[in-house]
């Protein structure tokens, strides 16, 4: 159990929503930062404090959080799709930037600051067969806007960040209430699954719960101070895998398998990036996310989170999707 008071930034959101369950259930004092426009639906608990945080500015946010002493923040908060490339390096670079600057500013001794980062910062590296892990000292090299400015984010946090901070990279990140993997599973309802590609991809999953762990067990790990980890589940799957769980969770007997070529997902990703522009409603396929669906390794060496956190996951794919689909409303 950890106890003090814990600010969570992107509260609102698939990852954030549930390190905010976690924090309660842990008897912490709970401080959620949305924005605006955010729904709080899943933050209705009575013991969450509501701050509305804006990412773009420094001293709004160094006004609000100059009366309040958090022992913990956790900044969650972050683009995952956007209508236009900057947009990823104004909120999930320049907001990290501001957020700690703020947070700097107030000179409150902060004794954790935790940065949920992504896998996907690594880039398409170990692509030759066979594939091998990732691992901690390889070389980044983002492919996607995405990836880039959350690498940037990380850039920063080494080389000026002062307060005590620990980088999270979690690879896919699945469980209820997450969009995009219901996709797939809403396609497979209706008795069709999808692939693209005729190469070998090895994919590796994390259960959202398990991210939360990794949270929790960052704040306390001193080992952690400065360093990257990498998150799994420890496995590795392919894409035939998990359609077959998801196959299996539903009870579907009969289900047309179609596997395409990868120009077919990048055309399909182009025209889609259009429509977004045109429409200004955002689309899992679109061009910066293309990349990251033909990588064809994934794999990633979560040794230095077991060893240093003390991390063990508790939800495997067959498990975990089971979970994700009986409690997705």
């Amino acid at each position: 159990m950890q106890s003090g008071r814990i600010l969570i930034t992107g509260a609102s959101g698939f990852i954030g929503g549930f390190i905010v369950e976690e924090a309660l259930s842990q008897g912490m004092e709970v401080w959620a930062a949305v924005r605006r426009s955010s729904s709080t639906r899943y933050l209705q608990d009575k013991r969450i404090h509501l701050i509305e945080l804006n990412l773009g500015s420094t001293d709004q946010m160094t006004e609000v959080l100059g009366n309040i002493q958090f022992d913990y923040v956790v900044h969650a908060a972050g683009l995952t799709k956007a209508l236009k490339k900057s947009d990823f390096f104004d909120v999930n670079t320049e907001g990290t930037k501001h957020l700690v600057t703020a947070l700097t500013d107030t000179q409150h001794a902060i004794k954790r600051f935790v940065f949920v980062s992504s896998l996907s910062v690594m880039g398409a590296i170990r692509e030759e067969e066979p594939h091998t892990d990732i691992i901690d000292t390889d070389t980044p090299c983002p492919n996607t806007s995405y990836a880039e400015s959350k690498l940037l984010a990380e850039h920063w946090l080494k080389e000026h960040c002062r307060l005590p901070f620990t980088i999270l990279r979690p690879t896919g990140v699945y469980g209820p209430r997450e969009k995009d993997y219901m996709i797939m599973a809403d396609s497979i309802r209706r008795g069709i699954d999808v692939a693209v590609g005729y190469r070998r991809q090895d994919l590796t999953f994390i259960f959202v719960k398990d991210v939360v762990q990794a949270v929790f067990l960052s704040i306390k790990s001193e080992k952690s101070i400065g360093k990257a980890y990498f998150l799994s589940d420890g496995e590795v799957y392919s894409s035939r895998q998990f359609s077959d769980y998801i196959i299996q969770a539903l009870g579907k007997r009969h289900v047309l398998r179609l596997t395409f070529p990868l120009w077919v997902l990048r055309t399909v990703c182009a025209v889609s990036d259009i429509w977004m522009r045109i429409t200004g409603k955002l689309s899992t396929l679109n061009n910066d996310h293309y990349n990251m669906l033909k990588q064809r390794n994934w794999r990633c060496d979560i040794t230095s989170a077991k060893r240093d956190l003390g991390f063990s996951p508790r939800w495997n794919l067959e498990k975990g999707v089971r979970e994700m689909l009986q409690n997705t409303k």
